[in-house]
């Protein structure tokens, strides 16, 4: 069976894409000195770097062929495309804007400042992101999501943007908005591998597929709808006991030097 796969070429998203690394170029490069605290420095090539990676992985996700894999075959692809959102492209995106650029524009926006505040908290931000992602994988949703392509881009929007505030305590180096301390970090890490363990255990136990567009689905590999449903479960565990521990062990280590 030949797929009919193919990169996204709309224009909404490229300009989504070209605009976002072009604001960074713009805002790192001619308009540095007009938000940046340390103005007078080098261009933050790693930063850029960063950021770029960031909006490529994004585009990976959501341009990419993986993305007609997700929505029409198989659940575990539409997982791979979520994960590579929260935890690859958002932290890429947040360890790539210069802190003295978002110090700089805030420093004169008290009231924006004490909000981003309150939002990137990581009772905030870490709630926020579980409750999205939760919601948005319940079947009718998930089921209207896969159907309706305005609604698929919202869901999309919806784990992405909480999932920049989940990871912004974890990787901040802005002053006005700091990322925790190494303990901090640490329970921080730990809330994050058992907030998602409900919907691990419902996809990896469940005895039928709960998504009717993929038991329905043409069959393109040798995987029956509930292994891909489990293989989607493991995909999800995976890249979220990675990043988990990850932090935590950076955090440890971090900590421990620090105090040697």
């Amino acid at each position: 069976m030949r797929l009919p796969l193919h990169w996204h070429t709309e224009p909404l998203l490229l300009l989504l894409v070209v605009g976002a690394s072009w604001a960074h170029a713009l805002a790192c490069g001619p308009y540095r000195a007009k938000w940046a605290k340390e103005s007078g420095s080098a261009y933050p090539v790693a930063f850029a770097v960063r950021f770029h990676l960031g909006v490529l992985v994004g585009y990976l996700a959501v341009g990419s062929p993986l993305d007609q894999l997700g929505e029409q075959f198989l659940f575990s692809a539409h997982m791979l495309q979520h994960m590579l959102l929260i935890y690859v492209a958002a932290p890429l995106l947040v360890t790539g804007i210069p802190p003295g650029l978002i110090d700089g524009f805030l420093e004169s926006r008290p009231s924006l400042t004490k909000v981003l505040r309150a939002l990137t908290h990581p009772l905030v931000g870490g709630l926020l992101f579980t409750l999205f992602f939760s919601i948005w994988h319940f079947p009718e949703l998930y089921e209207a999501a896969l159907r309706s392509r305005p609604l698929h881009v919202v869901e999309h929007w919806s784990m992405f943007l909480p999932a920049i505030l989940m990871v912004w305590p974890l990787f901040s180096r802005s002053v006005l908005l700091p990322r925790v301390g190494f303990g901090a970090a640490m329970v921080y890490s730990f809330a994050l591998m058992i907030a998602d363990l409900p919907l691990w255990a419902a996809l990896i136990f469940g005895e039928h597929p709960i998504y009717d567009s993929y038991r329905l689905a043409p069959r393109i590999i040798s995987m029956t709808a509930s292994s891909d449903m489990i293989m989607g479960a493991v995909v999800m565990k995976g890249f979220n006991e990675i990043f988990a521990l990850s932090c935590m062990g950076y955090a440890f280590f971090t900590w421990y030097r620090r105090d040697q």
